[in-house]
């Protein structure tokens, strides 16, 4: 499969990850995310009349999120443009990325803006009326929290799927450790020399706009709530659960913040293009999933099928970025690809700079692509698991226009 689609170079940005109850906890995530597109747009001197569709993944309810899409492209200034609002948890990123493939391949659009925002502060607590209760009472729920706690499936939480596949794999607390260790070097690789690898795709240092939009409070020199782990604090460090092996330092954080892309067909790609030289072309999508509380697994299949999908091996990867809400999700991948998990995830990945859910995958896929540009083109492999024990991949490639 090549779906013929392609991405800008340049064409897509990501405001730094904040973790939550951070300096970014008062912005309600459409709002910022529209207020962030604009500015982009307008940094790129994209002309917003060319975005004819758009695509906006959310999973976190905020207060009209009704409105979706229609409301952040009116915000941005797009006021022509519709589309819909996707909410697949941590997959939305790759999901963005399929619904405008196809929106474009089916001859319905020419250029999609796809948006992913989500603010993991101070999620809703929602209730909800149950006529038949007794005295009319209903039920009720902390959006978010009860969401990382209970799968309503299975009734296990998402921790649980990350210990079952450690006990499965036989992957001790220290494996996982030595893992988070390499994340978090590989990490500074991109904040080394003044952050000049997050520059190429995030403005720095960041504006933090008050939540009217009408003046800024701050500024962000970069991701906030980075823990700078040791091995010696790491081995201080206790598993969570009874018996366990998955510690604090082993897993992510919630975290807010967006990101954007922009896709289109080959000739509109070579225009809009930062480097017109870049070729950024989608080749392949793939999903699946696990046995009910193996979450992590779920990213094998998937890879393999975004690769069989593109027509490539392991072995032709150039880069693999992954969502890794637990470390113990690098560490099955490689075994199961036959690869060492020392070399994926360059520059980051979520479980260092953390989880604001939909827009986890898309900031992987603008990494990679700008560690396969650093690196002179080649094939990408982005995967991540995502609640009901799923995944999802997408498979690129960097090259040059005028080559074959």
């Amino acid at each position: 499969m090549n779906s013929g689609i392609e991405i800008p170079y340049g064409c897509y940005w990501s405001t730094p990850f904040a973790k939550w109850q951070g300096p970014l906890r008062h912005l309600h995530s459409i709002e910022f995310a529209a207020w962030v597109c604009r500015k982009e747009l307008e940094h790129r001197s994209v002309d917003g009349r060319l975005i004819d569709h758009a695509v906006l993944g959310t999973t976190v309810i905020q207060h009209h999120g009704f409105y979706g899409l229609p409301w952040l492209t009116g915000l941005a200034g797009l006021t022509h443009v519709t589309g819909p609002t996707l909410s697949q948890a941590c997959a939305t990123g790759v999901r963005l990325l399929l619904s405008g493939v196809q929106e474009i391949a089916s001859g319905l659009a020419d250029v999609t803006l796809a948006v992913a925002a989500d603010r993991c502060s101070y999620s809703a607590h929602v209730y909800y009326p149950n006529p038949i209760g007794p005295g009319g009472t209903g039920t009720h729920e902390d959006w978010l929290l009860e969401a990382f706690n209970c799968d309503p499936f299975g009734g296990h939480g998402m921790l649980q799927t990350a210990e079952n596949v450690a006990r499965k794999h036989s992957i001790t607390t220290q494996e996982q450790h030595a893992v988070v260790l390499r994340r978090l070097e590989q990490y500074r690789e991109a904040t080394s020399n003044d952050r000049a690898f997050q520059r190429r795709f995030m403005k720095l240092p960041f504006e933090v706009p008050r939540a009217d939009f009408k003046k800024n409070e701050g500024t962000l020199e970069g991701d906030d709530g980075i823990y700078d782990s040791t091995a010696e604090g790491l081995g201080r460090l206790k598993p969570l659960l009874p018996g366990g092996t998955v510690t604090f330092g082993g897993q992510t954080h919630p975290a807010d913040g967006n990101a954007a892309v922009l896709l289109t067909n080959s000739t509109r790609a070579a225009e809009l293009s930062r480097d017109r030289a870049i070729r950024i072309e989608l080749l392949g999508f793939g999903q699946a999933r696990a046995k009910p509380a193996y979450m992590p697994e779920a990213t094998i299949p998937a890879a393999r099928a975004a690769m069989q999908r593109a027509g490539i091996a392991v072995k032709q990867l150039t880069a693999i970025k992954t969502h890794n809400p637990f470390a113990v999700n690098d560490i099955i991948l490689s075994r199961a690809l036959e690869i060492e998990w020392e070399s994926m995830n360059n520059y980051g990945s979520s479980l260092i700079w953390g989880h604001p859910n939909a827009p986890t995958g898309l900031r992987s896929v603008i990494e990679l692509i700008e560690e396969l540009t650093t690196r002179g083109g080649g094939y990408g492999l982005f995967t991540g698991c995502a609640a009901g024990d799923s995944a999802m991949a997408v498979v690129l490639k960097v090259g040059h226009r005028d080559r074959a």
